[in-house]
């Protein structure tokens, strides 16, 4: 049997043509390099929170049922950051990276909070499965703190709006005002670079 040529062999693997415009999430997934069907786009206005404004307070259930509030934390830096869900494989290695980096922001006095909209059992789970050692809050909808850290609003997947949790993060200070603000988080290195836009890399 004759082989196909290297034109036919390129012609096979490429398949069929696809016809009319490129969907949303196609185009999302190719900028963004996402896998395909991952692409998830904010719908949000920029950011009116800006460094050295205060904080908006907050009070919050952690994994054990405690309450937690900002309140209490005055005099030492709170790296606050929301995240979408629970053991889904961006939010672990943004918690991962937290994790593995632990040992510098615990010298630094730094605490750490991730919060979703996850209840406190599945909080539970994911610090249990990854041996996070750092405190997890349930901000349950229609998320108010996460509201009024403006990181809660509409988003897209696959042409379908929702209103989901925006993978945000903040520096507190140790007198409650915004340090820093990353709005553009990249979830495996979040952890690294707070450390080192802090000078404690």
């Amino acid at each position: 049997m004759q082989l196909p040529t290297r034109k036919h062999r390129c012609k096979t693997l490429r398949g069929p043509r696809r016809r009319g415009p490129t969907p949303l999430f196609l185009k999302t997934a190719v900028r963004k390099r996402l896998p395909l069907g991952s692409a998830v786009t904010s719908l949000s206005l920029p950011m009116a929170l800006k460094i050295g404004d205060s904080a908006p307070e907050f009070s919050l259930p952690d994994q054990n049922g405690e309450t937690v509030s900002l309140a209490a934390l005055r005099g030492q830096r709170v790296v606050l950051y929301f995240y979408p869900k629970d053991d889904t494989p961006g939010c672990t290695k943004e918690a991962c990276n937290f994790r593995d980096q632990w040992s510098s922001f615990k010298a630094a006095g730094i605490r750490v909070l991730g919060v979703s909209k996850d209840p406190a059992t599945s909080h539970g789970r994911f610090i249990s499965k990854y041996d996070l050692p750092f405190t997890l809050l349930t901000d349950t909808e229609p998320c108010p703190v996460a509201t009024a850290y403006e990181s809660y609003g509409l988003k897209k997947f696959m042409g379908r709006e929702y209103m989901g949790m925006m993978r945000h993060t903040f520096v507190i200070d140790a007198e409650g005002r915004f340090e820093r603000i990353y709005i553009k988080v990249k979830a495996e290195t979040m952890a690294d670079q707070i450390l080192a836009d802090l000078g404690l890399g």
